[in-house]
């Protein structure tokens, strides 16, 4: 039987191509035990907005933390909330199926507010927006698991313990992961493939397939799925079959 396991840091309302990953996995493992980076997509992202792309950016504690991991990471302050919740309302209220999240949306950023670590409001955010897809894979945190030294070395050892006989891997680790630790396991390694994205209805052109997947949700609603592709490949299988 083939068992497939993806292990990324968490991410702040990530891109479509994140959950992707998630769904194209038996088990997704939120890898929060590496350092934190400044300026990345741990604590913010993109929206579209008539005057082009806006970042949505949660305030962090980073003065004098330079080695912190993602998991102790705090949140400076909670104001933040409010005003993504805002910012997003005002950009995507136009869009066909914004009105139908909205309450729960709101309800998200409500949350938030009240919570003081970025992996926590991430982790909420991402279990929120997998309902919303219909994904049903589980997820993890590293640091329920034996972690081994070394960056591959560490990868390998969760995908042991869970058994995986395949790892997905996003295609910018091609640079750094060493596959032979995985294939001395026993597992298959395969890369992400993020290419020939079709584009669906979404306000302010040109076409952007980097923001949130926010943006295709409120867009598309019941239908974002048919734009992606882990749901496109499962549905062209069943079609075969």
């Amino acid at each position: 039987m083939t068992v497939k396991v993806a292990i990324l840091q968490s991410s702040y309302i990530p891109w479509k191509g994140y959950f992707d990953q998630i769904n194209s996995c038996d088990h997704f493992v939120l890898y929060d035990d590496v350092q934190y980076t400044k300026r990345d997509w741990r604590n913010r992202n993109i929206i579209k907005t008539e005057h082009g792309p806006h970042w949505l950016s949660i305030p962090v504690k980073v003065k004098g933390r330079y080695l912190q991991k993602v998991r102790q990471t705090e949140i400076l302050e909670q104001c933040w909330a409010e005003e993504h919740f805002q910012t997003i309302k005002q950009y995507y209220t136009k869009t066909r199926y914004y009105p139908n999240y909205e309450v729960e949306l709101e309800a998200l950023y409500v949350r938030a507010a009240s919570i003081y670590m970025l992996s926590e409001v991430n982790y909420m955010f991402l279990s929120q927006i997998c309902q919303w897809l219909d994904i049903k894979t589980p997820l993890r945190w590293s640091h329920e698991f034996r972690l081994a030294e070394g960056k591959s070395e560490r990868l390998a050892e969760i995908a042991k313990q869970l058994d995986a006989t395949c790892y997905i891997s996003g295609p910018a680790a091609k640079e750094y992961l060493d596959v032979f630790f995985f294939e001395k396991e026993g597992i298959k390694v395969e890369w992400a493939d993020y290419s020939g994205y079709p584009e669906y209805t979404q306000l302010y052109p040109p076409f952007d397939h980097k923001v949130s997947v926010l943006d295709l949700i409120f867009n598309e609603g019941p239908n974002a799925r048919k734009f992606m592709k882990s749901f496109r490949r499962g549905q062209e299988k069943l079609e075969k079959d």
